[in-house]
């Protein structure tokens, strides 16, 4: 695939983007290849990194690995990008590597617990950033300040006043290409354990004593 038939599949997803914008976007996109296990892909990735690293960066360099991903791979993958893309700090003191591990972190408390064993065996916990992308969206952000920064609703928001709480969880679209993710992980595992229910501890929780991770 070419960036530019990552733009033409990307760009209809795009909201309130300009032409103009977008173009600007993907003239400083790249797009690599390879498979999951394969040195040779990441052989090639570091490559391209160390490319515009020499182009655009100066002295200190900060690379970030986000791995939306099948959790199936994250070892693979990770252990590729330590043996051939991670800077080494000891040699080059004001650089830094990062690797975001995005959800579902394994299928059960047996398969996360190896993940978890496997990761922090490659990585030092400071390099590691776990996350549910559901957290990010502007909706779910909001729930805090509408909760907690409204005085009209920090009141009354409490089980005397409130007598039912609905959740609703739609998408407009089908598994699309996402049958054998589903598959192997289900609806529910990848919905219901970690986005609906954290979505209910904001709507219910006492308020935190700090939003420091």
């Amino acid at each position: 695939m070419t960036v530019e038939q990552l733009a033409d599949k990307s760009n209809p997803f795009m909201k309130g983007k300009s032409k103009e914008t977008l173009d600007a976007f993907w003239g400083i996109t790249s797009y690599v290849s390879g498979t999951y296990d394969s040195p040779s892909g990441f052989v090639k990735l570091n490559n391209k990194i160390t490319e515009l690293e020499s182009t655009h960066g100066g002295r200190n360099k900060f690379r970030l690995y986000y791995l939306a991903l099948p959790p199936a791979v994250f070892i693979p993958v990770c252990t590729q990008l330590k043996n051939h893309c991670w800077i080494d700090t000891t040699k080059h003191r004001h650089s830094e590597c990062r690797v975001i591990v995005e959800k579902p972190f394994g299928r059960d408390l047996e398969s996360s617990n190896q993940l978890a064993q496997a990761i922090t065996g490659l990585f030092m916990e400071k390099e590691i950033y776990r996350i549910d992308h559901y957290l990010g969206k502007e909706m779910v952000l909001n729930l805090m300040i509408l909760r907690f920064g409204n005085e009209i609703f920090r009141t009354l928001w409490n089980r005397e006043r409130i007598e039912c709480v609905i959740i609703t969880f739609k998408e407009p679209f089908g598994t699309q290409g996402r049958g054998g993710y589903f598959d192997t992980n289900g609806i529910i595992r990848d919905v219901m354990q970690n986005h609906l229910l954290q979505i209910l501890c904001l709507v219910a929780m006492e308020p935190p004593v700090s939003v420091d991770a």
